[in-house]
């Protein structure tokens, strides 16, 4: 048995299937403001906090000009989709499994609050999660630590305590990797096997469920 940790996990993408609608609503939010983007360049820039994302599709001029009003809108067209958006295989079971493990659990989500407790209901995690965070808790996202910094602040936790990072993208892995966490990763992100290794994943799983029957090889275990 390992001794007692935090999982940090992400919830867009990891938990919920969401990944491809959030890139359909940064096209519609983008075209709306007469900006075309290719949906495969917006795919790879998902699992990126909105805040860090327009500029790392468009540099500086992009987010000067239409920054903001991307994201309140990118916003808008998530609310149209999120009923469409449910849980990943076994992502319920999972948080249930590390729990049942006796380790802490807390959802980091750069997500908006409105949004995140969509997610929370769809998961029925509430009563599982010992703390969960949104948009709001944070000035900088992923791939910058901060959120699994503050999500380690909710539980009281310090920076340096034992933890692992749950996630689906590059961007997780690199959040990870700066905060000084392994990353678990799995594989509806819709990264390559080749990308996830070479930003530093520890192990790639095909679902929640998958993570969930394997927990006892991790350092969840």
């Amino acid at each position: 048995m390992s001794t007692s940790r935090i999982a940090v996990l992400d919830v867009d993408g990891t938990l919920i299937d969401s990944n491809y609608h959030h890139a359909l609503a940064w096209y519609r939010a983008l075209r709306s403001v007469g900006e075309t983007w290719p949906v495969w360049r917006l795919h790879r820039l998902i699992g990126m906090g909105g805040d860090q994302l327009v500029t790392a599709l468009g540099g500086e001029d992009l987010e000067r000009r239409v920054g903001d009003r991307v994201r309140e809108q990118q916003g808008k067209e998530v609310d149209g989709l999120i009923e469409e958006m449910a849980p990943l295989p076994g992502a319920r079971d999972l948080l249930l499994a590390i729990k049942e493990r006796g380790h802490r659990l807390v959802l980091a989500s750069s997500g908006k609050e409105r949004h995140v407790d969509a997610f929370l209901d769809m998961l029925d995690a509430r009563d599982i999660a010992d703390d969960w965070t949104s948009s709001a808790d944070v000035e900088a996202s992923k791939p910058a630590p901060d959120l699994l910094h503050v999500g380690l602040q909710k539980l009281g936790a310090p920076p340096d305590a034992p933890s692992v990072m749950i996630g689906d993208s590059v961007w997780d892995v690199e959040a990870a990797k700066r905060a000084g966490m392994p990353a678990l990763v799995v594989r509806s992100g819709g990264f390559g096997d080749d990308e996830l290794r070479k930003a530093g994943a520890a192990a790639l799983y095909d679902t929640p469920a998958d993570l969930a029957k394997a927990l006892d090889d991790t350092p969840l275990a």
